[in-house]
């Protein structure tokens, strides 16, 4: 399970999605859709949140120059659309489905205040977390524009570290275990496949990192 459903103890898809709830239940439903749909487009209303409950969604923008610019890909469990809570009245980006199998939980700002009126500890907490949550985007977006191939990679793995990681006991190693594919990888931190294999073989010969289809380590002597 992604380290994004929970933020402080708190569960945020069993908090805020309205199906978690008699009285909104009825009246709500969970979009479906396939691989290259768009969720939203720049431009749209925000006027939803939206809780990944299936699949895994991209989130970007196009440059002036037509570039498309990628700046995160959420999985199962995590939130989109945030700055809609925020008082933002439209979009200054996408989100599209990446997957032929995603649902969407959506929920008006409506709801959304209404489910967070409830507990004013939680909202304080939501908010806190989609605080860090800009940081975050903040600060890859720097790594791209800043930093070369190899380091937005390792600082990439950081981050994951940090969201999906663990200590082996036996080794010492930092085990991650995440929901990316090298595809996924390699666009996140602005590189080509082969580009990102090249370097990842590169980290392992040098015995920074190891890595399998389900993992990756960052060995001790540098985690």
């Amino acid at each position: 399970m992604s380290a994004l459903w929970y933020f402080e103890d708190v569960n945020l898809f069993k908090i805020l999605c309205p199906h978690k709830y008699p009285s909104f239940k009825e009246n709500h439903i969970l979009n479906k859709y396939k691989k290259k749909d768009y969720i939203y487009f720049e431009e749209d209303a925000a006027n939803k949140i939206y809780l990944i409950d299936k699949g895994k969604v991209k989130i970007g923008y196009y440059t002036e120059e037509g570039e498309e610019v990628i700046k995160a890909i959420l999985t199962k469990g995590e939130i989109f659309g945030e700055k809609a809570i925020l008082g933002v009245e439209k979009r200054n980006e996408f989100a599209q489905s990446i997957d032929n199998a995603t649902e969407i939980c959506p929920v008006s700002k409506e709801t959304m205040y209404s489910l967070m009126q409830d507990n004013v500890s939680v909202s304080f907490k939501i908010y806190k977390f989609i605080g860090l949550r800009m940081k975050k985007l903040e600060r890859r977006l720097q790594l791209l524009l800043f930093k070369d191939t190899r380091t937005r990679l390792l600082e990439f793995f950081k981050e994951l570290c940090e969201e999906y990681g663990h200590e082996c006991e036996k080794t010492g190693d930092q085990v991650i275990e995440h929901p990316y594919t090298q595809k996924d990888i390699a666009t996140l931190i602005g590189t080509s496949r082969p580009t990102l294999n090249t370097l990842m073989n590169e980290l392992k010969q040098e015995k920074v990192i190891d890595f399998n289809r389900k993992e990756i380590r960052l060995l001790k002597k540098v985690a």
